[in-house]
C-alpha cells in the first residue's frame, strides 16, 4: 500500500476527524477499502451511521483514482448519488474498484475526444459483507489548464 496516499488520506482535515483508516490502496487505486468506523463523532441521531460521513468520505475517491491514473487531465465529482439501503448499524468498509475494462473506455475516449465523464459504482458494506449504502458517481475528466490550479484534483501524489 502507497504509505503516502494512505497517510494523506487519514490526515485529509475532513476525514481526520472521522477517524477513517485505509485498509488496502494499490499504487493505481484500482482497489480501494477505508474503514469508516461507528463511533460517536460518525453517530445520526438514531444511533447509526451518519449519512453525511459516508456521503463526505465517498465523495473523492473515484475522482482520486482517476488523477492517479490520467495524470494529464483535470478531474472532479461531477455529481454523486447516495442510496441509504440499510442502518450502519457497525462500522463500515468502503470498496471502491476501478475495473480494467472501464479505465480502457476511459483511455480510449480521451484519446478519441479528449474529455469524459465515466460513471462508477461503489459502496459503504458491513463486516459481514452486507451491502448498507449504494455509491454511484459521475467524475468529469477534461484537459488540464495549466494556468489553473484550483479547479479540481490534479495528481499530485494522490
Amino acid at each position: 500500500m502507497p504509505q503516502h496516499s494512505a497517510q494523506r488520506l487519514e490526515n485529509y482535515l475532513p476525514f481526520k476527524s472521522m477517524n477513517i483508516k485505509v485498509l488496502e490502496l494499490d499504487e493505481l487505486w484500482q482497489r480501494v477499502r477505508i474503514l469508516l468506523p461507528l463511533e460517536p463523532q460518525n453517530l445520526n441521531p438514531g444511533g447509526t451511521m451518519f449519512g453525511g460521513a459516508m456521503s463526505s468520505l465517498a465523495d473523492p475517491i473515484a475522482a482520486l483514482a482517476c488523477a492517479k491514473c490520467f495524470p494529464d487531465y483535470t478531474v472532479w465529482t461531477k455529481s454523486l448519488r447516495v442510496d441509504f439501503l440499510r442502518p450502519g448499524t457497525d462500522d463500515l468498509i468502503l470498496q471502491f474498484d476501478f475495473p480494467q475494462d472501464l479505465r480502457q473506455e476511459i483511455e480510449a475516449v480521451l484519446t478519441e475526444k479528449g474529455s469524459y465523464t465515466p460513471r462508477f459504482s461503489y459502496g459503504f458494506y458491513r463486516a459481514d459483507g452486507t451491502l448498507c449504502c449504494q455509491i454511484g458517481c459521475e467524475v468529469a475528466i477534461r484537459p488540464a489548464d495549466p494556468d489553473s490550479h484550483r479547479l479540481g484534483f490534479r495528481n499530485r501524489e494522490a
